[in-house]
This record gives C-alpha cells, structure tokens and sequence, in this order.
C-alpha cells in the first residue's frame, strides 16, 4: 500500500513538472514569435531605406553602400534574437550602419575633389603664368646682353622681338577656342613684348620716329583692351597693360627722356581706362594706380628740377590725376554700384596726391607761389562740377555725393588760408570744424559731424606747427622778434581754437544732442576721448609755451662778452644759466597747478570716472617729476647762490632759496586736491593705499630735501650721513605709530622697509668717513628707535593680531 502511495506522489510529482515545463516552452515560443514580428518590422524598414538609397545615390556609390550594411546585417543577427530591442532602436541603429559609409564615401571624394582641384589650378593656371613671365625675362636678359656685347645689330634685335611677339600672339590667337585660359596668358605675354620691342627701337635705337612709335603704342594699347575684353580675362590687362610699365625700367639707359616716360605711361593708363567702362577690375585698378605715382614720386624726389621740368610734371600730373579720376567714376557710375571703403579711400588719396604734388609744385617755382590759392580754388570747382553732374544725373548713392561735397568743402576751405599767415589758417580750420560739428550734432546729420572730423586733425596739426615756428623765432638783435607774453597773436591764436573746441566737448557731452551714428559706439568712444584729449593738451600746452618763450628770450638777453686777460683775443660768452633752472621749476609749478584745477573742475562739474582715473595718474607723474627733476634743480638753484658765480653780472638773491616754498605750495594743492578726489564717489575706485603711500614719500623726500638745504646752507658736510639717517630713522618710527593706531599694516611695512634702508646705508655708506662722534650719534640714535619700535610692537601686539584676525 505504502509502495502504491509511494508511485502516485512520483507520477503526479512528474506530472507537475512536464507541466512546468511545458509552460516554460510556451513562454519561450511567444517571445520568440514578438521576436520574430520585431524582426520582420526591422527588415521591411531596412529595404525602404535601401530603396530609398538606391534612388539617391550614383550608381557605383549604392553598391559600396548597399554592400556593407548586408555585412554589418549578419554580423548583428545573433545580437536580434538573444535580446530585446525595440524597433525604433534597431533602426536607428541600421541607418547609422548605412549612413557611416555614405560620409565615408563623401569625404573621399571631397579629398580626391580638392587634390584635383589643387592639381588643376597649378597646371592650368600658375604653371603657364610663371612661365609667360619667365619667357618675357628670358627676352629681357637676352636682349640686353645682345646689347652690352654688340651681338646683333639694333635692327635685327628689333626685327627678332616683333617675330618672337607675333609668334606668341598668333600661337594665342589659334588656342583660343579649346584652351581659353592658356591662350589669354600667351596673348598678354605677347603684348609685354609688343611694347618692350617698341620703347627700344624709339628710345635707344632711334629707328622709328617718335609719331610712329606712339602709333604703335596705341595700337598695343588698343588691342590688349580689345582682347581683354573679348576674353573676359583680367590676367591680359594685367600683365599686358600693367606689365608693360616694367618696360622703360628693364632697358633704361638714363636717358633723361622723362617726357617719354610720362607719355608712355599715360597711354597705358588710357587702356586701363577705357576697360573701365566694360569692367571693374580691382587688380588692374590698383596696380596702375600704386605704379603710375610710385614712379612718379620717385622722379619728383630724385631728378626734379624746377627750371627744366616744371611745365612737364604739373602737365602729366593733372593728366595721371584726371585719368584715374574718371577711371574711379566710370564702372560706378555706369552701373550704379554703392561705394565701399576701398573705394571712398582710393579717391581721396588720388586728390591728395595731386593736390600734394602740385602744392609742392607750384610753391617751389618763383611765379608759382602766387598762384597756390587759385590752383586750391581749381582743386575745389573740379570736384564741385563733379558733384553737381553726380546729384543731378542721380548717378550714384548719396554717399558719393556727400564725400565729393566734402572734398569740395576741404578745398574751398584751404584755398584762402593757402595765401594767408599760419595762424589764420588754424583758426579757419577750427571755426569750419566747429561749424560742421554743431550742425552735425544739432541737425542729426552725420555726414557733416564726419567731415568734422578731419578739420578737427588739421586744425590740431596746424596749431602745433604754428608753436614750432612761431615761438622759436627771437634774435636780441632784432627787436621787433620779441613775443610779449600772453598779449601776442598766438597765444590769441591758441584762445580762440581752446574756445572753439571747448564748444565742441560742450555738443559732445551733451546728452540733448547724441551722435547722429549712435550705433557705431567704437567710433564714438574713440572720438570721445581725442577730441576732449586735444583740448586739454592745447590747454596746457598753450600758457607752457609762453612760460618757455618767455624764459627763453631772457636767457638770451642774458649774453655778456668776457674778454680772455691773458691774450685779449679771445671773447668768450657767457649767459644766465640759472634762468633755464627757474624756467624748468616755473615748468613743473604750472603743471602741478594745472592738474589741481583740472582736478577740482572734473570734483565740482564734470564728475567723470574716467577723467577722474586719467587725472589722478597723471597727478601722481606730476609729483614724481617734482619730486626728481623739481627737487635736483632747486638744489642746483641753491648751489648757484652759495657759489655766486659771475655775480657781477648776474644777480643771485634769495629767491633762489625761496622759490622752494612756492613749489612746496602747489605740491601740497596738489596732494589736498588727490585726497579730496578720491573720496568721491563717481571714482568708484579704491586709491587710498596708493595716495597713502604717494603721501608718505612725498613728505619724506621733501623734508630729506630740507634738511640737506639748510645743512648745505649752514656749511655741514655731514648732511647726506648723519642728518639723513637719523630722519629715516624717526620717520620710520612715526610710520609705526600711525600703522599701530590708524590698524594699517601696509605703513607698517613701508616703516620696516624704510628703516631697513636706512640700516643699510648706515653700514654701507655712513660710517665710512663719519669720526666717532658721529657714528656715536647715529648708531645711539637708530638703536633707540629701534627699541622704541620693537617696543610699541610688543605693547599692541594684540591689537595688532585682532586686525589681522579682522
């Protein structure tokens, strides 16, 4: 019975688990059919994006393409059954299988693209122009050496050159239909030829006469235009027309014939112009136009001479000057392009230098100086008729008319002051500026505040040439040379350009009238701080120079002769050096000023950081120099009135001791005024570690001056030893008291510095030539300082810690 019991627990135990795994079958089968489903959706997906490939791509690429996703496909089958992804996922995954390849292949062939097209521009087109070029030098070289050793008669290198420029020409001619490029480079090559065969057998050979060599040039001319044209190639006019101005220059043989010269450039410049009128050609532009006054520069700064050459450059100087001029104009206007930078550049600087050039001209020739003005007035009515013919035709944009406008402004501007003194030129200058500025801040029109602009520069630059010749003019001689100071015509001259630009800092900083171009905040700002920085510069400079003049004509006068006892031939002359001194003291004493009142203007008015900043610098410096070369020469002041050198005719009497406190005033003007300034609040920055610091060593280095003054005064010889030391030492002390009481550690150390100097210069320098008594002094002295500072140290010590703890 147990037996049977027994068998029926192990059957149904055996039942349970076929069950068991019965259903572990069945769960297997259906994730294995989802599988399959998720399977099929990927497939289908893969094909559509393979048809879809298949449709886009060339036909070599889709096989590439098509060929290594199969690959990836097996390789990734075993990765589908054995795990769960979703569709999404996988196909995500396929298209990056597929896409990798297709970049692979476009960046092949984007490598292999770029070395062909490397490869192309070298043998299609810098191979042939390298070797056009190398082929007319061979010429050159050739020919001037048939030259130098007589090889061949002139005729036949003549003959032989035209051959050799008509063999090119028709070999270009015949190679134009299938190799255009190649063909334009033989044509241009050609033409160089052309012209260099022609200048020779006219210049040096005189075997054509001068009506057909030009003959001939104008025909080249014509037909490099011609051709440059119908090929739609720049690289013809270049290197034919450009090119060709190599020519007078490779066979020069100093003729002389500058006429020919000039001539033979300004047919070139003709083709460049009449090109113009079909194309714009930048390169071609500006090649000639670099070249031709290049050239011309060179000429007029080496071989001029107003006797003989005076007719012919002011002729083929307005030549070249119309020639560009209306090459400048024609393409623009014909097509009415808007101007660009390049293009407002090169048309200012082409009436500079004309204008420039003809000025020199004219002012070096003895009836031309009387004809400056009226040569500007020319300058200015072409430009006038120019901009008239530009506004009514509307011919371009209105940019073009305004900088024409403009020129014309410039021109009329300096057609009078040309013919008038220096000073009324400055004033006209500034009075113009200040017009157009005000017209252009009030009425918003920024062409005018932009023209500005330039009178701004030029009135500056004439001022400052006005100072330079004005106030270096004075001979004792000549009395009617002496400048009064201040009540003189240039002084007025600087009044009145100060008035004109404080008026414009008025319009600049008012914020009733902004810039008419806001939205160039570069330019403003830049703007911002010249045109405030000149004034101020004008305004210093303007009572400095008065100061300087008027020292100056006294030093002159100052001119006594002294006849040599021994011999009674020699006069030596002697003059009052310390009026110099006084004139670099008097110097120094009106630059500390002028920053006190700058500074207290910029504290009750202005309010300006940045003037603020600029001003304390420029304060420190100020102090600096007083405190080196001010102190240097005071003393040097004071050893001039000890000594009393030529005092019988030169009086050196106490001021020269006292104008030391007058300098100590301003210094201490100056300090108050920094204290004040940097409390403000406008400054928004900390200086009072660096005023500290600057006001430490100012009072040390001037009572150190002091002391050697009155010891030097009272015939001690111990003033730079003894006397120094023992100052350090008790201002190092007064340093730590202050340090310990204000809690400021930085005088600390500045008084540890200080006696650490001191303490070196005792040791190193003192104790060399001091007796004992001295040296008994100065080390008794020092050492109980040093007491008196380890113990104050020691006494606040905790004080001392809690500020470092704070």
């Amino acid at each position: 019975m147990n037996s049977l019991l027994l068998a029926i627990g192990v059957l149904q135990k055996t039942m349970e688990n076929s069950q068991n795994n019965l259903d572990d079958l069945l769960q297997q089968l259906e994730r294995l059919i989802v599988k399959q489903r998720v399977f099929s959706i990927e497939v289908d997906a893969l094909k559509k994006e393979i048809h879809r490939l298949k449709s886009l791509a060339i036909e070599g690429e889709t096989k590439k393409v098509i060929s290594r996703p199969d690959t990836a496909l097996s390789e990734k089958e075993p990765e589908i059954i054995n795990e769960e992804i979703t569709p999404a996922k996988e196909v995500h995954k396929m298209e990056g299988v597929i896409e990798a390849p297709k970049k692979a292949a476009k960046k092949t062939a984007k490598s292999s693209k770029s070395k062909t097209d490397l490869e192309k521009f070298i043998g299609e087109n810098l191979i042939n122009k390298i070797g056009i070029a190398i082929t007319v030098i061979g010429v050159a070289i050739g020919t001037k050496y048939s030259i130098e050793h007589d090889l061949i008669s002139p005729l036949t290198r003549i003959i032989l050159g035209y051959l050799m420029g008509l063999g090119l020409l028709a070999v270009g001619i015949k190679l134009k239909q299938k190799y255009t490029d190649y063909s334009a480079v033989l044509i241009s090559g050609a033409m160089v030829i052309m012209y260099f065969i022609t200048f020779s057998a006219y210049s040096f050979y005189n075997l054509i006469p001068q009506t057909v060599a030009f003959a001939f040039m104008v025909l080249f001319t014509i037909f490099t235009v011609v051709a440059a044209l119908n090929y739609n190639r720049q690289v013809i006019a270049i290197i034919g027309l450009v090119g060709a101005y190599a020519v007078p220059f490779l066979l020069s043989e100093n003729s002389g014939r500058v006429d020919i010269l000039f001539s033979y450039i300004a047919i070139l410049n003709i083709g460049i112009l009449i090109i113009a009128f079909k194309k714009y050609w930048k390169s071609l532009f500006y090649s000639s136009f670099a070249l031709t006054w290049i050239i011309y520069f060179f000429w007029f700064f080496t071989d001029y001479e107003t006797e003989t050459h005076f007719t012919l450059a002011l002729t083929f100087l307005a030549i070249f000057f119309v020639i560009f001029y209306t090459t400048f104009l024609a393409y623009k206007l014909l097509q009415k392009e808007k101007f660009a930078k390049n293009d407002i550049l090169l048309l200012l600087l082409n009436s500079f230098i004309f204008y420039g050039l003809g000025y020199a001209l004219l002012d070096g020739h003895e009836k031309g100086k009387q004809l400056l003005g009226l040569f500007t007035l020319g300058n200015a009515i072409v430009h006038f008729i120019i901009s008239v013919v530009v506004y009514r035709k509307k011919l371009a944009d209105r940019n073009l008319f305004y900088l024409i406008s403009g020129l014309v402004l410039l021109f009329i501007t300096i057609a009078i002051p040309v013919q008038l003194d220096g000073n009324w030129v400055t004033l006209l200058w500034a009075g113009e500026a200040t017009l157009l500025f005000w017209i252009g801040r009030t009425k918003n029109v920024a062409v005018y505040e932009k023209l500005s602009y330039p009178l701004i520069f030029l009135a500056f630059f004439s001022l400052l040439h006005d100072w330079m010749t004005a106030y270096d003019r004075y001979l004792p001689e000549d009395i009617e040379s002496k400048i009064t100071p201040i009540l003189n015509i240039h002084f007025l001259s600087s009044a009145l350009f100060i008035a004109a630009f404080g008026f414009i800092n008025y319009l600049l900083f008012n914020k009733k009238y902004p810039a008419p171009f806001a939205h160039k905040k570069g330019f403003v700002s830049l703007m911002a701080f010249i045109i405030p920085a000149i004034f101020l510069f004008v305004i210093y400079y303007a009572f400095k120079i008065e100061i300087d003049s008027y020292f100056n004509q006294l030093y002159l006068d100052s001119a006594v002769v002294i006849t040599d006892n021994d011999t009674l031939k020699y006069n030596n002359y002697h003059y009052n050096y310390d009026i110099r001194k006084f004139n670099t003291i008097w110097d120094i004493n009106y630059t500390l000023l002028f920053f006190t009142i700058l500074s207290i203007v910029n504290i009750k008015k202005i309010k300006s950081q940045s003037l603020g900043i600029i001003n304390l610098i420029f304060n420190a410096i100020a102090i600096l120099i007083f405190l080196t070369v001010g102190l240097y020469t005071l003393s040097e002041l004071r050893e001039s009135y000890l000594a009393q050198t030529l005092a019988q005719y030169y009086k050196q009497g106490t001021f020269h001791i006292g104008i030391r406190y007058v300098s100590f005033a301003f210094v201490a003007a100056l300090l108050v005024t920094c204290y004040h300034y940097i409390r403000q609040e406008f400054i928004k920055t900390n200086f009072t570690i660096a005023f500290t610091l600057l006001l430490h060593i100012s009072i040390l280095w001037v009572a150190s001056s002091e002391l050697i003054n009155w010891m030097d005064i009272g015939n001690s010889n111990q003033s730079y030893k003894l006397g120094l030391s023992i100052l350090w030492g008790i201002y190092s002390l007064l340093l730590i008291v202050l340090g310990i009481w204000k809690k400021r550690k930085y005088l600390r150390v500045g008084a540890i510095i200080l006696f650490g100097i001191t303490l070196i210069k005792l040791f190193f320098y003192d104790i060399a030539h001091l007796n004992t008594i001295a040296k008994t002094i100065v080390f008794v002295s020092l050492g109980v300082l040093l007491l008196i500072i380890s113990f104050l140290y020691n006494k606040y010590k905790h004080n001392i810690s809690d500020e470092a703890e704070n």
